[in-house]
């Protein structure tokens, strides 16, 4: 089809339409390395930010030796904080290497530490959506960053 013919149809992607491809590549990238989205989208500050909130929270909810629940669990409540331990990215995935003797919840110190890590996963998943969204819309013109 030519341009015309395909203008005329109303085909014709605007070059300043948002990219779901865009979007979906940087939620990816925020879900391994938190920030690693927004630094994509060349939000340099967001991006620091975000790696240093996150990773402050996993590693000190890894430190006070939290559990980092499996996805093979039983209960319902345990399958949620699988889901928001797994939104941490590539910390779920080096938990047990970041702590091999594993958790202790036989103290309140555990106890804290695990739901600390999942807050880390659910702040995750919010800087994951935020990614998103900033990655559909549009890319910014230097003009506009000088602006």
């Amino acid at each position: 089809m030519s341009e015309t013919n395909a203008a005329k149809a109303g085909i014709v992607k605007d070059e300043a339409s948002p990219s779901i491809a865009r979007g979906a590549a940087a939620a990816l990238c925020a879900w391994i390395v938190p920030g690693l989205g927004h630094a994509m989208l060349r939000r340099w500050p967001k991006a620091i930010a975000y790696f240093f909130a996150v990773g402050v929270l996993a590693i000190v909810g890894l430190a006070m030796r939290g559990d980092v629940l499996p996805a093979s669990s039983q209960d319902a409540f345990d399958r949620l904080g699988f889901v928001a331990d797994l939104g941490t990215g590539g910390y779920y995935f080096f938990s047990k290497t970041l702590e091999p003797s594993g958790p202790d919840d036989s103290k309140a110190a555990g106890d804290y530490g695990t739901r600390i890590f999942a807050a880390a996963g659910v702040l995750n998943f919010l800087i994951i959506l935020e990614a998103y969204e900033i990655g559909r819309r549009p890319p910014r013109r230097t003009r506009d960053l000088q602006a």
